[in-house]
């Protein structure tokens, strides 16, 4: 079995046998249309980013089409697979966990539909990397609203749920729901230490506003934020709803939590 091991490093590429350092996330539903366009423009960027893709037994085939990715990127590409779909913010949790298991000192989130731009991972990278922030935001509003291809109406309920949970919670960012971030490796082992109550749209606002309580530096880097054009949005009233009283909980109970590290 040593042997076997041994062979299966020698054959790696060199790039995959240095420390890893950085492990973008991807949670996917139903994301055939994107999901090989995506692994390709993130791959292209420097800084040797690795990248696993959760992916809640998408019945459209997602998975597979990730899976045969894994010979052009070896070391790199992974997946894991759950069954079911079990909500973005469990998802995220899931890569947290398997990033910091594996030694990867700055973990992203992003969407798979390019509403996130890959090309904006090195601006968020250095901001935490070169800048010495806890946490670094693909930010829509911290330089006025910029969102392309979304109707009046969604751009409104995007901006006001910030600037309410702004209200709220007393905390600063103007892009409270964001979902494309970059943490440290310790920021993230801090915030794990509570557990996280929220699973949907409210968990992006969770971790914001317990990385805030917690002290910890963050930076809202700007960001142009555009629809997808392929597949189908996984946006609910459900989701607006838990995040509407999600906040009112998490202040509350803030109230009687240790936000000592």
């Amino acid at each position: 079995m040593f042997l076997v091991h041994l062979l299966y490093i020698c054959a790696l590429p060199p790039y995959a046998l240095l420390m890893p350092e950085s492990l973008v996330l991807i949670p996917t539903y139903n994301e055939r249309e994107n999901i090989a366009d995506m692994i390709t423009a993130v791959m292209a960027q420097p800084g040797n980013l690795h990248l696993l893709v959760i992916d809640d037994g998408s019945p459209d085939g997602t998975a597979q089409i990730v899976k045969e990715h894994f010979e052009q990127y070896p070391g790199r590409l992974f997946i894991e697979e759950r069954s079911g779909k079990l909500g973005l913010g469990t998802a995220y949790l899931h890569g947290f966990r398997w990033g910091l298991e594996r030694g990867y000192q700055y973990i992203f989130e992003m969407d798979a539909d390019f509403s996130h731009n890959p090309a904006d991972l090195p601006r968020l990278l250095a901001a935490c990397k070169d800048e010495n922030y806890d946490l670094a935001i693909g930010s829509r509003y911290i330089n006025g609203v910029n969102v392309v291809n979304w109707p009046m109406s969604r751009v409104l309920l995007s901006w006001f749920a910030s600037a309410y949970v702004r209200l709220i919670t007393g905390m600063g960012v103007r892009d409270a729901t964001a979902g494309f971030k970059c943490y440290r490796a310790q920021t993230l082992q801090t915030l794990l230490k509570k557990p996280v109550k929220f699973v949907g749209y409210a968990f992006q606002i969770e971790m914001k506003f317990k990385a805030w309580k917690y002290g910890f530096k963050i930076k809202e880097v700007p960001i142009i934020f555009t629809d997808r054009t392929r597949g189908t949005s996984k946006m609910s009233g459900k989701i607006v709803r838990e995040a509407v009283f999600g906040v009112l909980n998490l202040k509350i109970s803030s109230w009687f939590a240790d936000w000592r590290r």
